[in-house]
C-alpha cells in the first residue's frame, strides 16, 4: 500500500472544506449494513388528519430488534417556521425509539416529543429531531398531486428536499439514551448511525405526509412516481454547534481521517488501470458531472467553486478520454497538480467509489474508544513532551499570535441553547469564558512555559503548579496515537471558515449539495437518490450515490 496522505497537507481547512462524500460515509455504511441484515419495514400507526396534524410510526424489525420512528405532525404556522436553533416550534417532530411503543409511551412521547429541549426523555429514546417544510416545493408537490399531475422533475433537483431537518440530536443529549447503549448492536455500532437512521426514516415521512395532503385536497390525487421520489432527500440547516465537534474529538476525528486516507492509499496502490475499470470510472465521473450541474447556491464563495468544480470534472473526462491508459496512482497525482482542491477531493471519492471489497471493512475502523485516550501520562517528562510537540506541532509553533488578527475569534456556549457559538474577541463581551478551541494558541504557550522547567521534570510535578495546561498536555499526547488528531490552522483567526468545520463533518456524513447561507450556517441534502426501506436490498443499498444522477441528465 502506498503512503498515506500526510495530516499536514489533508488535515487543513480549506482542504478538510473541499471533502466531498465517500463509500465509507456514514449514511452510506448505515445502508449497506440494513441492506444485508434483512430488516422488515412497515407503518402500523397512521392517524394524521385531514388538518395534517398526528402520529405516525415506522417500525423496522431485524436481528431480534425492534426500533420505531414515532412521527408528530403538526399545524405550525408559517410565520413561525425558523431554521434556527432557537424555534420553539416545528411543523413536525421525532423520536427514534428503542422498541415499539405501547399506547402510554405513546402518549408520553407526545407530551414530550414536540418540546423537544423542553420536553422529558428516557433511554428508550435513541434520538430526538424535528423538521420545517421547504417553502419551495412541499406546496407545490402537493398542488401539483392534487390535480392528478406528477411534479417537475428539474424543480423537485433543483431543491431537493420535501422537508429539512434543524437539530437531530443523539448521545445522550436531554436525557436520551447514551452513546454506550448501542455500541453492542451491529446495525448501529458506527458513529452517528442512529442519527443517520432517524434522518433516513423522515425523509419516508416527509413523502407519506406530502401525498396525504393531496389526497385531503382532491380525491383524484395521484401518488408520487417512484422515480420521482428518489430525487428528494431530506434537508438540513445546521450551524455553528458542529464545529467544536472535530476539535473536541480528536481521536475519533483522527480515525475518521485514517480511513478515509486508507481507501486512497490502497486504491493507489493497484496495478494498471485497465480499459474496462477507466470506462467505469468515466461513467462515474458522468454521473458526479450530472450531480454538480443542479448543485446551485446563492453563496457567491461556493457557486465560484462550483464553477470551478464544472471546469474539473470536463478537464478529468477529457483525461480519461486520452489514449494512454492511467494507474490510480498516477490518476490522483495528476489530479493533484490539475484541479482544484474542491475538484481533487471529489476525485478522491470517486477513486474510491467502485472499489467496495477493497476499502469497506475500513467502516469498522472509524469508531475510537475516547476514554482510552483521555488520561494523561504524567510520569512522561517535560523534555519528552517538548520533543512530542516538535514532531506534531511545528504548525502550530509558527503561528504568529502577535497580530490582534490571530486572537480575533472565541468560542463559547450560549446560555440560551447551550449551543456553541463564535465571538468577535475585540468587539464582544465574553472571552472569559472562552471554550479550549484555540489549540494552536495553547500548544504555543505550553511549548514556551516548558521551554523554563527542567527538561527532566516529570509531568505530574509540572501540573501540580500549571493545571491550566492539563488539556494541552492531553491533546499533545493523543497526537503521538492519532496522527490525523489535529486541524493544522489557527482556529481564532479572523479569517478562519467555519464553514470548513461543518464541511468536514457533515461530508462523513454523507451530505451533498453544501448551500451556504453565511459563513456560520448552510444548508446541505442527505439521502437523495437513496432507496427507500419499502424498496432497499443488497442492490440498491450500496450502489445509489452516483449511479443514479445520469437519469435526470
Amino acid at each position: 500500500m502506498r503512503a498515506l496522505r500526510a495530516p499536514d497537507q489533508v488535515a487543513r481547512l480549506a482542504r478538510l472544506g473541499s471533502f466531498h462524500q465517500t463509500r465509507l460515509s456514514f449514511i452510506r455504511v448505515l445502508l449497506r449494513e440494513l441492506a444485508g441484515g434483512a430488516w422488515q419495514f412497515d407503518r402500523p400507526v397512521w392517524t394524521i388528519g385531514g388538518d395534517g396534524v398526528g402520529v405516525a410510526v415506522y417500525r423496522m424489525r431485524g436481528r431480534g430488534r425492534v426500533y420505531s420512528l414515532v412521527c408528530f405532525a403538526h399545524d405550525l404556522d408559517p410565520a413561525l417556521r425558523s431554521d434556527r436553533v432557537i424555534a420553539e416550534a416545528w411543523d413536525a417532530t421525532f423520536a427514534l425509539y428503542d422498541g415499539e411503543p405501547s399506547k402510554g409511551e405513546l402518549e408520553r412521547l407526545e407530551a414530550n416529543v414536540p418540546l423537544q429541549e423542553a420536553g422529558r426523555f428516557r433511554e428508550t429514546e435513541l434520538v430526538v429531531s424535528r423538521v420545517n417544510k421547504s417553502a419551495r416545493l412541499f406546496d407545490y408537490v402537493v398542488d401539483t398531486l392534487s390535480v392528478g399531475r406528477q411534479p417537475d422533475a428539474a424543480k423537485l433537483g433543483a431543491v431537493g428536499y420535501l422537508m429539512r431537518t434543524t437539530a437531530v440530536y443523539g448521545n445522550g443529549k436531554f436525557g436520551i439514551a447514551d452513546r454506550t447503549w448501542l455500541t453492542d448492536r451491529r446495525e448501529l455500532a458506527g458513529p452517528f448511525r442512529a442519527e443517520m437512521l432517524t434522518v433516513w426514516l423522515i425523509r419516508a415521512f416527509t413523502i407519506d405526509l406530502v401525498e396525504h395532503a393531496a389526497s385531503v385536497r382532491s380525491p383524484g390525487a395521484v401518488r408520487l412516481d417512484r422515480a420521482l421520489r428518489r430525487r428528494l432527500g431530506i434537508g438540513n440547516a445546521t450551524g455553528l454547534g458542529l464545529g467544536p465537534f472535530l476539535v473536541n474529538h480528536p481521536a475519533l476525528f483522527s480515525r475518521w481521517l485514517e480511513a478515509r486516507e486508507t481507501a486512497l492509499a490502497r486504491v493507489r496502490a493497484l496495478p494498471r488501470m485497465s480499459a474496462e475499470q477507466a470506462g467505469a470510472l468515466r461513467t462515474l465521473v458522468e454521473h458526479a458531472r450530472a450531480g454538480v450541474e443542479e448543485w446551485r447556491t446563492d453563496d457567491v464563495e461556493q457557486s465560484r467553486r462550483i464553477t470551478g468544480l464544472e471546469a474539473d470534472l470536463k478537464q478529468l473526462s477529457q483525461a480519461l478520454d486520452a489514449p494512454r491508459l492511467f494507474t490510480w496512482d498516477r490518476l490522483y497525482r495528476w489530479g493533484e497538480a490539475a484541479l482544484s482542491t474542491e475538484g481533487c477531493e471529489l476525485l478522491v471519492s470517486l477513486l474510491i467509489e467502485p472499489h467496495g471489497k477493497l476499502v469497506d471493512d475500513l467502516a469498522e475502523s472509524m469508531s475510537a474508544d475516547e476514554t482510552a485516550a483521555f488520561s494523561i501520562d504524567a510520569s512522561e517528562c517535560n523534555g519528552a513532551l517538548r520533543a512530542r510537540i516538535a514532531a506534531y506541532y511545528g504548525w502550530a509553533l509558527s503561528t504568529d499570535f502577535t497580530p490582534p488578527s490571530s486572537r480575533a475569534r472565541f468560542w463559547y456556549v450560549s446560555e440560551e441553547k447551550l449551543e456553541p457559538r463564535l465571538g468577535e474577541r475585540h468587539e464582544e463581551t465574553g472571552a472569559e469564558r472562552e471554550l479550549p478551541l484555540g489549540i494552536a494558541r495553547d500548544v504555543k504557550a505550553l511549548d514556551r512555559v516548558l521551554a523554563d522547567r527542567h527538561p527532566d521534570e516529570p509531568l505530574s510535578e509540572f501540573l501540580m503548579s500549571c493545571p491550566e495546561h492539563r488539556h494541552t498536555v492531553r491533546r499533545v499526547q493523543i497526537a503521538a496515537a492519532y496522527p490525523y488528531s489535529e486541524i493544522r490552522d489557527n482556529l481564532l483567526d479572523a479569517e478562519m471558515k467555519p464553514l470548513d468545520l461543518l464541511r468536514c463533518k457533515l461530508s462523513f456524513f454523507g451530505a451533498t449539495k453544501f448551500d451556504p447561507k453565511s459563513d456560520r450556517w448552510l444548508r446541505i441534502n442527505m439521502f437523495q437518490d437513496a432507496p427507500f426501506p419499502d424498496e432497499l436490498d443488497r442492490e440498491n443499498g450500496d450502489n445509489w450515490a452516483f449511479s443514479q444522477a445520469l437519469c435526470r441528465a
